[in-house]
C-alpha cells in the first residue's frame, strides 16, 4: 500500500477529520472514499455515441431552460472585457 503525504489547511483539515468520525471512519478511510466517490461520479458521465446523442443532449438543456432571449453579444463581451480588466492599472 502507498503512503501519501497531503498538504491541507489547519482548519480543512479538522473539519474533515470531524466528518469522518461522524460517519465512523478514520480520516484516511474517509479520504479515500471521497477520492473513490469523486472518481465514481467522473466515470458516470456518458459519452456522446452519435450526433444524435449530442442533439439530444442540447434538445434537453434547451427544454430545461425554456425560452428564451440570446445575450445581446456585443453587450455581453463588454461586460467580460470590463470584469477582466477592472483593478488594472491606468495606462
Amino acid at each position: 500500500m502507498a503512503r501519501v503525504q497531503l498538504i491541507i489547511p489547519d482548519e480543512d483539515r479538522e473539519r474533515f477529520v470531524r466528518q469522518a468520525r461522524r460517519e465512523g471512519l478514520t480520516f484516511s478511510a474517509w479520504l479515500r472514499a471521497a477520492a473513490r466517490e469523486r472518481l465514481e461520479a467522473r466515470q458516470r458521465t456518458e459519452r456522446f455515441a452519435s450526433s444524435e446523442d449530442l442533439r439530444r443532449f442540447f434538445d434537453t438543456c434547451a427544454a430545461r431552460e425554456g425560452p428564451g432571449v440570446e445575450p445581446d453579444w456585443p453587450e455581453h463581451l463588454q461586460t467580460l472585457h470590463e470584469s477582466m480588466t477592472d483593478g488594472l492599472p491606468s495606462v
